[in-house]
């Protein structure tokens, strides 16, 4: 399977988006397909051997929308570009437009209305005196008007063509029948010389309704691109050059040429090209929008760098691991990328009415026309419900409910190092009510350290530290590099090792020198049948004091106990006090003993403790919540954790930046502090929130303005007809005030973050 993100140019409404997607879906070998009108692209899962890109790109053709170039470098400067053109040119629309409506309406109206008698009004123009005049002049007026707006024609009708009519179409539409009346009535009162049909005019109309909606669309595009401005910054942050070293000489080169195993030179105040590891040299780098954290990391050879991140002082030479679509920024700008494409279940029912929407609009202006013609007997009043209907009805607003809130919102969440992977996780998490932390580099650092040595009678201490490291040597579990971190602090000999064996949940076991060693838990020494009463009453002391005591036995007997301890993290209690304050159940768990683990709690103030859990086991006590209905996130590490993020309502992935592209998470938390977890819960009310009242909105316009439009007020309490320049009006604010509604995101704060987005 493969997924590919195409932008498409033309679609003006959500209608226009649904026919892509229904083009598209139609395709043998397309699995999936979603078109999201906020962020003007198509995202495509499908089938490689099946069907062609070329094929969907086709699709999208002959649908009558254009299957813009997929960009594999600088997409983010070609994409600023084509919207600031885009944008550009409605404002001239708009201004030309503009300057031929003012005197278009103020000739229209002038001479109509009485309260306006008083503003002064060419007598040559006046239309009983000089009727052709008049004519002319409107007639003049309005076509540079039609000009400007002429998309609205060209797309509108081929939609309506295609049986598949947009907003555009309309526009189009009620507009036509106005310019259409006007031209009858023209020909009425020119030469068939019935003066009143001068008063029939609908020119204007025509007129004011298109430059309204320039005005609206010019207005939607500049807030449409608001919405994007995080992916904006995040692509902002990568260098477009790299300096290489190239036969002992540095050359300067497009950042898209570096290659793997290229050596680089970032000197101070330079930033990070691509990922590697540092070769040479020694500085302080500022990894803060990777990490959050303002403190510059000290790095020396070996150590690893990403790119984006700022080389502070000191000139370093590093060789690149990760390049392009691979670095770490890469795998974050995908990430939010494919959130802010793709859409939230709640986005389902204004998908399906944005897909009916402007037929049924259609149908109801002609049959609200047709009515108000019989009931009354006059064309022009049929005429003017029926623009109206047209002109109030806006799907723009559903589309745009949906999608620019995710925009938004997922947009804010990387702004704080929360990464959503979609719409849907965005979506679910505001419904979380337990959270289970995983102990080990989650609620505590994640780098213990050894704390006590105690070793049973005859015994060396040193002895048992020396084999216990050797044969930890092979182990990659962070208490067993706690103990290998201590031998080689104490400047011990790592003795060779033979028949190592990592035993999951329990431990390990090898030979060394003949020795049978096995170190691990009070369950592997149960398995092996070996006692542990002699420092049983040690071991239970410091569990007690929030310590792991791992046994160690030599030859099948007790020899020992090494202590690990992993430090609590200093944002945990906080953290974990703003999940409760929130009415959230927090459940730790660990494969640590209960002891220990009880500690733990303790320190944090977790009431909920799951202890001595296997790693295999954790998804079942993830099941065990869910079976008694709640709504669980499950936040743990994305390596050991994997089955019991996947298995959870939504899975967070606590981590580094390096760590982005864990696939059994929903959402990464980029900056290892649980804060984050508060945060992306709060987010996700604060963004499911402006959802719905984006929707009520948009809705509630929908079923009251239509109505208006097409005459109740007037038939049945006798009250006022909407005028179809109010419905044009009404209508560019509705999609207008949805942005705007999307965009107070932007301020969201969290509650109880420590830590300012970057």
């Amino acid at each position: 399977m493969k997924k590919q993100a195409i932008p498409i140019g033309g679609m003006s409404c959500a209608a226009c988006a649904a026919r892509v997607e229904k083009a598209i879906g139609k395709l043998e070998g397309v699995l999936s397909a979603s078109v999201n009108y906020a962020t003007e692209k198509a995202t495509v899962s499908y089938d490689p051997q099946t069907v062609k890109l070329s094929d969907i790109r086709a699709a999208i053709e002959k649908a009558g929308y254009e299957a813009l170039e997929v960009q594999k470098h600088n997409a983010a400067d070609v994409d600023k570009i084509r919207k600031e053109r885009e944008i550009r040119a409605l404002k001239i629309k708009f201004i030309i437009s503009a300057a031929f409506c003012v005197p278009l309406l103020y000739l229209a109206m002038a001479s109509m209305i009485s309260w306006l008698s008083w503003l002064p009004f060419p007598e040559f123009l006046h239309p009983m005196q000089r009727p052709v005049n008049f004519i002319t002049a409107q007639l003049a007026l309005t076509i540079p008007i039609l000009i400007a707006g002429r998309n609205f024609y060209t797309v509108g009708f081929k939609a309506l063509f295609h049986g598949a009519p947009n907003m555009d179409s309309l526009i189009a539409i009620g507009t036509s029948a106005a310019v259409t009346y006007s031209l009858w009535a023209s020909y009425d009162a020119l030469f068939n010389h019935n003066l009143e049909s001068v008063h029939n005019l609908y020119f204007e109309s025509a007129g004011v309704i298109i430059t309204l909606i320039l005005l609206g669309k010019t207005l939607e595009a500049i807030s449409k691109g608001k919405t994007s401005e995080a992916i904006k910054k995040l692509m902002g942050l990568a260098p477009k050059t790299a300096t290489v070293v190239h036969d002992g000489k540095e050359l300067e080169i497009p950042i898209d040429e570096v290659e793997i195993g290229q050596i680089l030179v970032v000197r101070p105040g330079g930033k990070i090209p691509v990922d590697g590891v540092v070769a040479d040299g020694h500085s302080a780098i500022d990894e803060s929008m990777l990490t959050g954290e303002s403190i510059p990391i000290d790095k020396k050879r070996g150590d690893v760098i990403y790119a984006a991140t700022i080389n502070m002082n000191g000139v370093i030479r590093f060789e690149a691991t990760k390049v392009g679509s691979d670095t770490a920024l890469a795998q974050i700008i995908k990430l939010v990328e494919d959130a802010q494409g793709s859409k939230a279940p709640i986005a389902a029912m204004a998908d399906i009415v944005s897909g009916v929407f402007v037929p049924v609009v259609c149908v109801i202006a002609i049959v609200a026309a047709a009515l108000w013609y019989w009931y009354a007997g006059s064309a022009s009043l049929a005429l003017s419900i029926f623009i109206s209907v047209l002109i109030i009805a806006c799907p723009c607003a559903l589309g745009l409910a949906t999608p620019t809130a995710i925009m938004v919102g997922t947009g804010k969440g990387a702004e704080y190092g929360i990464l959503f992977k979609g719409g849907e996780a965005l979506e679910t998490t505001h419904k979380i009510d337990t959270i289970v932390l995983d102990k080990t580099g989650t609620i505590t650092e994640g780098k213990p350290e050894v704390t006590d040595i105690i070793t049973a009678r005859g015994v060396d201490a040193k002895r048992l530290l020396q084999l216990s490291a050797s044969a930890e040597k092979g182990s990659e579990h962070p208490l067993g590099e706690a103990i290998v971190r201590k031998a080689e602090k104490e400047n011990l000999e790592f003795l060779g090792m033979d028949n190592f064996q990592s035993l999951a949940g329990l431990g390990i076991e090898a030979a060394i020198g003949g020795i049978q060693l096995c170190a691990g838990n009070r369950k592997l020494m149960d398995e092996k049948g070996i006692s542990i009463e002699e420092l049983e009453a040690e071991s239970d002391q410091l569990a007690g004091a929030g310590k792991t005591p791992m046994y160690v036995a030599l030859d099948n007997k007790l020899a020992g106990i090494v202590a690990v301890a992993d430090v609590v993290k200093k944002s945990s209690a906080e953290a974990i006090k703003a999940l409760l304050d929130m009415g959230l159940r927090v459940v730790m768990i660990t494969g640590d003993n209960l002891k220990t683990a009880n500690s733990i709690a303790k320190q944090v103030g977790i009431d909920n403790v799951l202890a001595e859990v296997l790693p295999q086991d954790k998804s079942s006590e993830v099941v065990k919540l869910q079976a008694e209905n709640r709504k669980v996130a499950m936040v743990g590490d994305g390596i050991n954790d994997a089955p019991a993020l996947a298995q959870a309502d939504i899975g967070m992935a606590i981590g580094s930046g390096a760590d982005v592209a864990m696939e059994s998470a929903d959402i990464v938390l980029m900056r290892s502090d649980l804060a984050d977890v508060a945060t992306a819960i709060q987010l996700s009310k604060s963004t499911i929130r402006n959802i719905k009242q984006n929707l009520f909105w948009a809705f509630a316009y929908n079923a009251a303005g239509i109505p208006v439009a097409a005459g109740l007020l007037r038939f049945l309490f006798n009250g006022p007809l909407l005028d179809p320049i109010i419905a044009a009006a009404a209508m560019s604010l509705s999609s207008v005030s949805v942005l705007s509604n999307a965009l107070r995101l932007k301020r969201f704060k969290p509650s109880c973050n420590s830590k300012e987005g970057k």
